[in-house]
């Protein structure tokens, strides 16, 4: 975020910009990125933000990615100081139900898919074994007696692909560790003002033992949304159902998000990360399937306006941003004219 930062100070000679990491080095900022319970890692990010003395008259915050709906969770849950402006850059404030870079209808993607169901949702499976009726022959094509190390179409080395040697990490750390979790926090919020992305993992350390320890280490795992299965994501849901007071209307939450000046939500409309795209903008799919998908104005969260975002819309604070481009590819000039002269200065 080092180049945000820049520019931003450039054009608006005098400004305090603050760029949080999380962690005790860079190494511990970019796990962070994956692993941590994103509840605790937002108390510590409202914990720097009250004591940091240059942003008590209030600050503008920007939120990159996944950052996008951490920091609208500190608008939420952390009203002072207050955060004034509010941009998110491709986030998914209704959550993901894809992998980055996978088409529908792809065999791997759509066994991942289901994988990242049992994985965000279910705390126990039973494997049963059925000797009767007895098998008498045994025929097996291609099969992996061995086992597997990697994963289909992908190239043996790590440094070919990020994602490939990610999924082979999680897949190691899924199949091994039932019950161990990761000390995590916020992956590098960019605040003004504060940013959250993904990035590389380059180490994992495991120190100890909770109860779902998929929810509570993996990042991603707590944004994922299952419009095949609301019930399910609506009740094992650790963050991303709580924020959107999709289990209970926590009028705090309501109320503190209204405070916002503006709540700008930037699209990438070539996004090839963030599935379904509509997330960027509040939308996603119709419950019960995963083809249609219903705006933010279609959404029940919007009509019973759950959340306060029909009535800051009817505000006029919402702004609904578009770029054609893939997950957060922008230009510096648009950058500086769309966002920073607007809702910066």
């Amino acid at each position: 975020m080092g180049r945000i930062k820049k520019m931003v100070e450039e054009r608006i000679p005098g400004i305090y910009v603050r760029s949080l990491m999380i962690g005790g080095n860079i190494i511990a900022d970019e796990e962070h990125g994956y692993f941590g319970n994103v509840n605790n890692q937002v108390e510590e990010v409202c914990q720097k933000l009250s004591n940091d003395p240059e942003l008590q008259g209030g600050y503008h915050a920007m939120g990159f990615s996944q950052g996008g709906q951490f920091l609208r969770t500190v608008a939420e849950r952390c009203p002072e100081p207050a955060m004034r402006n509010l941009i998110t850059f491709g986030g998914q404030h209704q959550g993901i139900f894809g992998l980055p870079n996978c088409p529908s209808g792809n065999a791997l993607c759509e066994e991942m898919r289901r994988l990242l169901n049992l994985g965000a949702y279910i705390k126990r499976a039973v494997a049963e074994r059925c000797p009767n009726p007895s098998m008498k022959n045994l025929v097996t094509l291609g099969g992996q007696h061995e086992g597997v190390f990697g994963l289909p179409s992908c190239p043996s080395s790590p440094s070919e692909s990020r994602l490939c040697e990610y999924v082979r990490k999680l897949l190691n750390y899924g199949s091994y560790v039932s019950n161990e979790s990761f000390d995590g926090g916020l992956h590098n919020p960019f605040l003004l003002t504060t940013h959250w992305e993904l990035s590389d993992i380059i180490q994992i350390t495991m120190p100890h033992t909770t109860p779902n320890w998929i929810q509570d280490s993996l990042v991603q795992a707590q944004y994922w949304h299952d419009p095949l299965h609301e019930e399910d994501y609506r009740n094992y849901s650790i963050f991303l159902a709580d924020i959107n007071n999709e289990k209970v209307v926590n009028e705090e939450y309501r109320s503190n998000l209204k405070k916002l000046e503006n709540f700008v939500m930037v699209k990438f409309l070539k996004d090839s990360m963030v599935v379904p795209t509509e997330s960027e903008w509040f939308g996603f799919y119709s419950p019960g399937q995963d083809q249609e998908i219903l705006s933010l104005q279609q959404t029940e969260l919007y009509l019973e306006d759950r959340l306060g975002l029909k009535e800051m819309d009817e505000a006029g604070k919402l702004k609904f941003v578009s770029v054609d481009g893939d997950h957060l590819e922008f230009s510096d000039e648009w950058f500086l004219q769309e966002i920073v002269d607007k809702y910066v200065t």
